[in-house]
């Protein structure tokens, strides 16, 4: 099995078939990835998140997935990740869980090769902060005051968890 990673989108309402589906539909069919697994919500009018099918977002199935037998990787509950807090009304989020497939033949030829796999790490691109930053500047709102204990080992959870 290749790499395993997931993300979480948010979107504006329907925006998932008309901008997104059709990208990820190209990345299924081109054989870079397989998703694992794919899950909708929706923010109600009174702020609750609710499960939301892709059928309804993907009327006209640009992303043919069917969930795989078990792959053994479990993602987070969509509806529970803090990631979503703020969501607007009306606004959806889709987690995407997929398998990297391009890396699987280049992993069979380094072990065919008598090598192994020593590091693997995702690394920003700009405008998105690496754990280290997000952690120093979490602490500096503690040491503010800005947050509580709780609070903090809250975020600190979350952000170790993505």
């Amino acid at each position: 099995m290749g790499p395993v990673e997931y993300l979480v989108v948010t979107f504006p309402g329907s925006r998932f078939a008309d901008a997104i589906a059709p990208v990820l539909a190209d990345a299924v069919s081109s054989e870079a990835v397989r998703i694992l697994d794919l899950t909708f919500a929706r923010t109600a009018q009174d702020g609750a998140l609710e499960h939301v099918g892709l059928s309804e977002l993907d009327p006209e199935g640009a992303v043919a997935f069917e969930k795989p037998a078990d792959s053994g990787v479990r993602a987070p509950d969509l509806t529970r990740t803090g990631a979503l807090a703020g969501l607007p009304a009306g606004s959806c989020a889709a987690l995407i869980l997929w398998e990297d497939l391009w890396s699987v033949p280049l992993t069979h030829a380094v072990r065919a090769a008598g090598g192994r796999l020593v590091a693997h790490e995702r690394v920003p691109v700009d405008g998105e902060d690496d754990v280290i930053t997000l952690l120093e500047r979490l602490a500096a709102l503690r040491e503010k005051g800005e947050l509580t204990d709780a609070e903090f080992a809250a975020q600190k959870t979350r952000i170790l968890a993505d």
